[in-house]
């Protein structure tokens, strides 16, 4: 049946007349004229979608939809179902060159692919849905809702970092690190992790009033270091970026290289993208410049 019909007429579907169509007897697979494009056109491109087309006046067609839905149900997600009440819905029926009540249609790259008319036998019904399964398997562009539900396999190393963090074991969360760094040269996850335990660690053992003692002597360097770590601790970047780049301005030689080599490591704990860590880079080039 591909490239018999043309749908092209149902991507711009009239308005329907007199209100909403009469519901469907198949809750979230229903479909009518003004979803028709998105649900069936648009997402057979993804996965091949069956379109069900039946009546409510037909005992054997509405039976074929239940049996359907217990099939697309058991396939989770290999394909979807669209059905389709045909009264309400002629413009779907007439696009489709259909001759009877119940009509079953596979929609596969927005062009239909295989169709069977009248109520058939499960295992039949099963052989077909099979049939159009394998014959658009590796075809289409795929779930990407299915894949993103796809959880991810987590690396045991970094579980076993995790851990030792959560024990309080900063040592041995540390040791984690770098034996995976050793490992993999490349891995940025674990240096970046590395690098936000150390500065946890040299952090925790800070006494906050280094900050006021920084304030009150600006020439010492060490408290000047400490309270940067401390507000960056405490969840003030900018204010930490400020003060090393004043210690940056005025100092030379070793103090300039030590404030300089402490604002670097500090601007690593964040993304390079981050506004305010741009809008330092640029203050600390201007002072050593």
């Amino acid at each position: 049946m591909s490239g018999a019909v043309d749908l092209s007429a149902l991507k711009q579907p009239p308005a329907a007349p007199g209100g909403a169509a009469a519901a469907p007897a198949s809750g979230n697979h229903s479909v009518t004229e003004a979803d028709f494009e998105a649900k069936v056109i648009r997402r057979s491109t993804q996965v091949p979608v069956v379109v069900a087309l039946f009546s409510q006046r037909s005992a054997g067609s509405v039976e074929l939809v239940r049996t359907l839905e217990r099939f697309n149900a058991e396939d989770r997600g290999a394909w979807d179902l669209a059905v389709i009440e045909a009264e309400p819905n002629m413009n779907i029926v007439q696009a489709l060159r259909v001759q009877g009540i119940p009509t079953v249609i596979a929609v596969a790259g927005g062009q239909p692919l295989a169709d069977f008319e009248g109520a058939q036998p499960d295992p039949q019904v099963r052989q077909w849905l099979d049939a159009v399964i394998d014959a658009t398997a590796g075809k289409l562009e795929g779930d990407p809702d299915a894949a993103a539900a796809e959880p991810e396999v987590e690396d045991p190393r970094f579980v076993a970092a995790e851990d030792k963090l959560s024990e309080g074991d900063f040592a041995g969360a540390e040791a984690a690190y770098e034996a995976i760094i050793a490992e993999e040269p490349g891995n940025e996850e674990a240096k970046a992790a590395l690098r936000q335990l150390r500065f946890l660690t040299r952090a925790q053992q800070l006494d906050p009033a280094v900050v006021a003692t920084a304030d009150a002597d600006p020439a010492n360097l060490d408290a000047a270091l400490d309270a940067a770590d401390i507000e960056m601790f405490e969840q003030r970047p900018e204010e930490a970026f400020a003060r090393l780049i004043a210690v940056v301005k005025r100092t030379v030689g070793d103090d300039r290289t030590k404030a300089r080599t402490r604002l670097l490591e500090l601007f690593e704990l964040f993304d390079p993208a981050e506004p305010f860590v741009i809008a330092a880079r640029r203050k600390l080039a201007a002072a050593l410049y």
